[in-house]
């Protein structure tokens, strides 16, 4: 409860920044994940920022991740709010606007071990607990033991009770539910697992939107707002 009462607060200002006029703007739909999760508020915040110089708001509709993509592939909505580059090999029907909005971090946590984490093969001995449908996780652990949770709270409550051993997740994510649930006998392994940027997805039926808003996020790269946007997102969850 105090996680989500910390993401909203957060987030607030992303919802108070959409003008008293938008009922008047055009509104487009964009998915993502059924996660309420630091890296989504953050990329929340630039793409509302972006749109807003467009004139268009958009609104978030939060799907079970293979859903999601597949919702934004079909045009059911408008758009996926974030994903690794290459989606568009497999989801023909959607357009990736070429700016990263942030850099997404794979880690790995545990109670029980300490090693040093040098690619994903590092697991193979263990148990691995992750969330259903993070693709980069579901495809780099093929083979291996795995327990998968219906939420970060739940993988991490596995673990708890030795259903796993390491809990794979994004690192801002990982570090806002220990907080969350006061969990100090869990350390973060590392190095890194991965790291790699992400970026906003429409479906083609929007392409005309593509070069406008990689010219408007260029920008924002450029004179710090999405680093100030991330910035101002970890310090209002404590997460420094």
């Amino acid at each position: 409860m105090q996680r989500r009462t910390l993401l909203k607060l957060a987030g607030l200002s992303w919802f108070q920044a959409v003008p008293a006029h938008a009922q008047h703007n055009s509104v487009l739909h964009i998915s993502t994940l059924l996660l309420q999760d630091p890296a989504t508020l953050i990329a929340k915040k630039v793409m509302a920022e972006a749109y807003r110089r467009l004139n268009i708001v958009p609104e978030i509709e939060e799907l079970p991740g293979e859903r999601s993509l597949q919702s934004a592939d079909y045009g059911t909505t408008d758009g996926e709010l974030y994903r690794k580059a290459g989606m568009e090999t497999q989801y023909h029907n959607l357009v990736m606007v070429p700016v990263p909005l942030l850099n997404y971090e794979i880690v790995v946590f545990s109670r029980s071990l300490n090693f040093p984490v040098y690619g994903w093969e590092s697991l193979r001995p263990y148990t691995v607990g992750f969330v259903k449908s993070i693709k980069i996780i579901e495809e780099n652990t093929k083979g291996m033991k795995i327990e998968v949770a219906t939420s970060l709270r739940n993988a991490f409550m596995k673990m708890m009770v030795g259903r796993s051993e390491v809990l794979v997740c994004n690192r801002l994510s990982g570090l806002a539910m220990l907080k969350e649930m006061g969990m100090g006998d869990v350390r973060l392994l590392s190095p890194t697992l991965a790291e790699f940027p992400v970026y906003h997805y429409l479906n083609k039926k929007h392409a005309a939107l593509v070069p406008k808003l990689t010219s408007i996020l260029m920008e924002m790269q450029n004179n710090k707002m999405m680093k100030e946007i991330q910035k101002s997102v970890i310090t209002d969850l404590g997460l420094e």
